[in-house]
């Protein structure tokens, strides 16, 4: 059975503007690739009537490079709009209009168990079996499956088997990025709700103590120079580094589209800003897409910092 075609076999050309549409059986994992093209930086129409495609491509050609890669979800949930579909593409293809096509496929007991569990109707049998559907949508679909630049057959894939193919498919030729976020925060102003990761720097020797650093955050070089000159904030660095160095290039591989590094001390001033700005700088220069915020600092009795490049 033919399972997929892959992008070795038809590489885009390099564009600003990526046009793809997306179509296949119904349950034959749509959604789920959408999701993860849009964690690549699509945007995404779902259900756009075949007639409308070429002006809204047009359109989204002429917004000034606001709009440079673009999903349109069609199939057989559009009914009879959906019989202009495979005029729609010939048009496209006399006029030289670039677009990709992805056909998401899957086997029929696979989408009968689906459908089975969500308790859902099939677009073309909803009063009747799900097997007839099925049957009827295959032979629908059967010239927009010929015209596919990729088909993906989800039958016996796992979700990060299907994530990582709209990777290698759709993600950008230089490889997409994951973005960092590093934040610095205040236990006593509560936990990040959407850290990946949490650092807790409270044994370091703080700063809070010495009446001259109180009122100066950890960013400055008076306060950073007393909370790095310890054997154990020396000893913690070089082990955070290593872990860094280790874990970054794992979450990257793993493809997430985002962390963020939470880094916590009593209050959000010193030793939280003096670490999370360590490792902001450090993933800075090993060119790492990363933003750096402080999420407490102005929280407290701040009189003096040095606000970072981000």
């Amino acid at each position: 059975m033919e399972n997929e075609m892959e992008a070795e076999l038809v590489q885009p050309k390099k564009d600003d503007f990526r046009f793809v549409i997306v179509t296949g059986m119904s349950g034959g994992g749509k959604t789920q690739a959408c999701r993860y093209m849009e964690d690549l930086g699509y945007f995404v129409i779902d259900n756009l009537p075949p007639v409308f495609i070429p002006k809204f491509v047009e359109l989204c050609k002429h917004a000034g490079g606001h709009v440079g890669k673009v999903v349109l979800v069609v199939d057989t949930r559009s009914r009879e709009f959906f019989d202009t579909f495979i005029h729609t593409l010939d048009d496209m293809d006399r006029d030289d209009v670039s677009y990709e096509m992805l056909f998401m496929d899957a086997s029929d007991p696979v989408i009968i168990r689906r459908y089975k569990e969500t308790r859902r109707r099939h677009p073309m049998a909803p009063s009747s079996r799900i097997s007839e559907g099925i049957a009827k949508e295959r032979e629908r679909l059967a010239p927009a499956r010929a015209k596919a630049t990729y088909i993906i057959d989800t039958s016996e894939l796992k979700k990060v088997e299907l994530r990582d193919k709209i990777h290698r498919l759709f993600g950008n030729t230089e490889g997409e990025q994951m973005n960092i976020n590093v934040l610095s925060f205040g236990f006593k102003f509560g936990m990040p709700l959407d850290a990946d990761m949490v650092l807790d720097v409270r044994f370091l020797p703080n700063p809070f103590y010495i009446e001259t650093m109180r009122h100066k955050s950890g960013a400055v070089p008076e306060v950073a120079e007393y909370i790095a000159k310890w054997p154990v904030t020396q000893e913690f660095i070089e082990r955070l580094d290593g872990m860094i160095d280790f874990l970054v290039p794992q979450y990257v591989k793993e493809g997430k589209s985002q962390l963020v590094i939470a880094v916590g001390c009593t209050g959000g001033m010193h030793r939280s800003v003096f670490i999370a700005k360590h490792i902001y700088e450090r993933l800075s220069a090993k060119k790492y897409p990363v933003k750096l915020e402080h999420r407490d600092l102005m929280k407290n009795d701040v009189h003096e910092h040095v606000r970072e490049e981000c």
